[in-house]
């Protein structure tokens, strides 16, 4: 990663986390969205003014946004990476990560992404969620994906409320932490668990969440996070590695550590992966190569005509 930094929030809850990331990598921050009410922010932003519809379709919000592409490239022209922080399970966030991605890639920048995958009772987000994501995967040097819908999966007690905001304690940490660590390129999974005062529990749970999205040879290597690690001991935290490594069984799988001092325990794994996950899944056509697409170039959207045409008798 190099500096200067710029983090863009995407949607509601890309803004929210885009404002709390500046302030741990003390870097500068963009917020867009089409609805005024996430850019309540001192942050510098952008608008995109869906008006006079309402309810926008993510089609139309993706429309509007190729509207102010050159601005936008202008904006991001000064940044040597660009970290872009986007809901894939919302409208904005769905609708604008491939637009903004493509810009930052267009400029030669270092592009790093985080989408947050819906849950899969969302059913009417999962589709447009799943080709956002691969889009996005091709803009950026490297993309985190967090699954929501992992983690209740593997937490079923959980609220969804709770979920979210377990999983963006857990990409605030991740984010914080890129001054100081390395993160493998291309597609990476962020899985954790809830607060417990064990952190060998946590790391099974973590793992469970891991093996919901992707299966365990395709892991390439993990980073293993223990939040409190401070206060666990030295022969624990060889085992917590030592078991991450037996399970990958794999001479090519890299385990890495990071001791993180908190109040409280739990591990977070940030796997890179290759090959097929369970969000290839989201898309039916995604199994058609790219060479073979007639209009994979130009994202799909709606625009905006205003046509005044004579009623013909």
């Amino acid at each position: 990663m190099q500096e200067p930094v710029l983090i863009v929030g995407l949607g509601g809850a890309g803004c929210r986390l885009a404002i709390k990331a500046k302030e741990k990598l003390d870097s500068e921050c963009l917020l867009i969205s089409h609805d005024a009410k996430d850019l309540e922010s001192d942050c510098s932003r952008i608008m995109i003014n869906t008006a006079p519809v309402l309810n926008p379709s993510s089609y139309l919000i993706r429309g509007v946004s190729l509207g102010v592409f050159d601005s936008l490239k202008d904006r991001l022209a000064k940044y040597s990476t660009i970290i872009i922080i986007a809901n894939l399970a919302g409208k904005s966030g769905a609708a604008l990560a491939p637009v903004i991605s493509q810009a930052g890639k267009e400029l030669g920048k270092n592009v790093l992404s985080f989408g947050i995958m819906p849950f899969k009772f969302e059913k009417d987000r999962i589709f447009f969620s799943g080709v956002s994501l691969k889009r996005l995967k091709t803009n950026s040097d490297c993309t985190i994906i967090v699954d929501n819908d992992a983690l209740l999966d593997s937490n079923p007690d959980l609220t969804p409320d709770s979920c979210n905001k377990i999983a963006n304690a857990a990409l605030l940490q991740v984010i914080s932490s890129l001054k100081s660590s390395s993160v493998p390129l291309d597609t990476n999974i962020l899985s954790t668990s809830k607060d417990m005062s064990d952190v060998q529990t946590s790391l099974r749970d973590s793992i469970k969440m891991l093996y919901e999205d992707a299966p365990p040879n395709s892991v390439k290597s993990t980073m293993l996070y223990v939040m409190g690690g401070n206060k666990v001991s030295v022969g624990i935290l060889n085992s917590m590695v030592n078991t991450v490594s037996g399970i990958f069984n794999d001479d090519s799988t890299r385990v890495s550590l990071s001791v993180v001092a908190a109040e409280n325990s739990k591990v977070i794994l940030l796997t890179s992966v290759e090959g097929e996950t369970r969000f290839d899944k989201y898309d039916p056509l995604g199994v058609i190569p790219n060479q073979n697409t007639l209009d994979w170039d130009d994202p799909d959207c709606s625009i905006k005509l205003d046509l005044e045409l004579n009623q013909i008798e």
